[in-house]
């Protein structure tokens, strides 16, 4: 049986020893190089989660060619790739497979990301690396070569996926049809129950009698200021003061720098050759004072992503409260967060958020740590959780958003508040859910039978 796994791989590409941190496919003849050359040419503008995507793409395609070697044809070996994803490997009849891959069926939606990927990263290969594939002194890995082969053929036959199906001249016999997914509604993720909010953060979020200030301050990131809930998990405590233009100066003023991109903060440590304090981005504070990449480079549970959106100058996304009561609680909170915070330093990191229980105190407080925490606080108020019920932390945003949509807030400021670039994202958040649909229709059921009586 053929085995690849996806391994976290460190590149040195210089002699200065620093590294990148990239997902790699090991085969039995190594690491697949032409998949990190591509990985490391787009791993400043691509996520983790898409890279992670493309290994697996990768794998399935090495795993199917090695089950199907006797196919020398390479337009059927890769229709019969795109139509083994579709339809799955097992004989419909005998319920046997032959070839030992055991595929199921994929979804519409996974088989063409699948072929999408692939289709990039073969195109991508054939440009910059194509004289490998048939110079006769590559030395390369046996997989490696076979790859680069197999996008040298794709090239040449105009014969695989995606968009160069559509490329292909129909007179050629070549032209095939990406499967198409099904047309759905916009996705409307319920929200969090707005009638349970204040219960939950209250009483959820009491351990042993006792608020958890961290956790609290993280949901009123997400539900009060509509962040991302992995945004918050890049929160310096600089990034928190008093909001200057506020006349009581009772709410939090809070933006979140680009994790790489937004200036440090004056730290007294940080100083140059001439024992001069530092000026710089995040990224070189983070890697000189506590040799860290950003979080949402880091390949391990430390990982917090950052989708990206609109920025405001500084590069910073500035929390927006509403209402602006949040803001109040979150500075009340905050300040009773701090004198847990002083009891943990120094700290090995510049983040806000830390992890204050036994073992590994004042370490990163770890996205996965809040998401089971956040289910336990639903639990103890007997919320059920999943995502259908709004209660995921996710849930907390589109409370945010649907709240501004009742409250008649223009599109354009929905757009800058929710940190969107085009006017176009919010619509997840005008979209009836299916709670207002049954509610119309009531209402409209009803008009219509107070109509029949009076005709009666």
């Amino acid at each position: 049986m053929f085995v690849t796994l996806t391994k976290t791989l460190r590149v040195f590409e210089n002699e200065t020893g620093a590294y990148t941190e990239i997902p790699g496919v090991l085969t039995s003849s190594g690491y697949l190089i032409p998949l990190v050359d591509y990985l490391l040419a787009f791993r400043l503008s691509r996520s983790l989660a898409w890279m992670e995507r493309l290994c697996r793409s990768v794998e399935l395609f090495i795993a199917y060619v090695e089950a199907n070697q006797e196919q020398e044809d390479t337009y059927l070996m890769f229709q019969g790739f795109a139509a083994a994803l579709q339809t799955g490997t097992f004989n419909l009849q005998t319920r046997l497979d032959t070839c030992g891959l055991y595929w199921s069926p994929k979804s519409t939606k996974e088989v063409r990301t699948t072929i999408l990927q692939l289709t990039e990263f073969f195109d991508w290969l054939q440009e910059r690396r194509g004289v490998a594939a048939v110079n006769p002194r590559y030395e390369g890995t046996f997989w490696g070569r076979r790859l680069d082969q197999a996008a040298y053929r794709f090239r040449r036959d105009q014969a695989f996926l995606g968009h160069t199906w559509a490329k292909s001249d129909p007179k050629d016999g070549h032209m095939l049809e990406p499967p198409r997914e099904p047309k759905t509604e916009r996705d409307n993720p319920p929200a969090f129950p707005e009638n349970r909010f204040e219960e939950f953060l209250l009483e959820g979020f009491r351990v042993g009698g006792q608020p958890n200030y961290r956790d609290i301050l993280i949901t009123l990131l997400i539900n009060g200021a509509g962040f991302r809930y992995s945004e918050a998990f890049h929160l310096y405590v600089e990034d928190v003061i008093k909001d200057p233009w506020e006349k009581s100066q009772k709410i939090a003023y809070v933006q979140i720098g680009h994790p790489s991109d937004s200036y440090a903060p004056k730290d007294p440590n940080w100083v140059n050759e001439r024992g001069k304090m530092k000026t710089g981005k995040r990224r070189a504070y983070l890697a000189e004072m506590f040799g860290l990449a950003p979080r949402n480079e880091l390949m391990d549970s430390r990982h917090a992503g950052w989708k990206g959106g609109m920025h405001e100058p500084g590069v910073v996304k500035r929390a927006y409260w509403f209402v602006p009561q949040m803001g109040e609680l979150f500075l009340t909170v905050w300040w009773r967060y701090l004198e847990q915070l002083a009891r943990h330093s120094p700290r090995s990191h510049p983040f806000a958020f830390i992890n204050l229980a036994q073992g590994d105190q004042g370490d990163m407080y770890k996205m996965g740590q809040y998401w089971r925490a956040h289910a336990r606080a639903c639990e103890r108020i007997g919320m059920t959780v999943g995502k259908e019920c709004g209660t995921t932390p996710h849930g907390h945003r589109h409370a945010y958003g649907r709240r501004l949509v009742r409250a008649g807030i223009s599109k354009e400021m929905r757009r800058k508040m929710l940190h969107h670039i085009a006017m176009e994202s919010q619509e997840v958040y005008t979209t009836p859910s299916l709670q207002e649909t049954m509610a119309v229709m009531a209402e409209a059921a009803e008009r219509l039978n107070q109509t029949f009586r009076r005709d009666l």
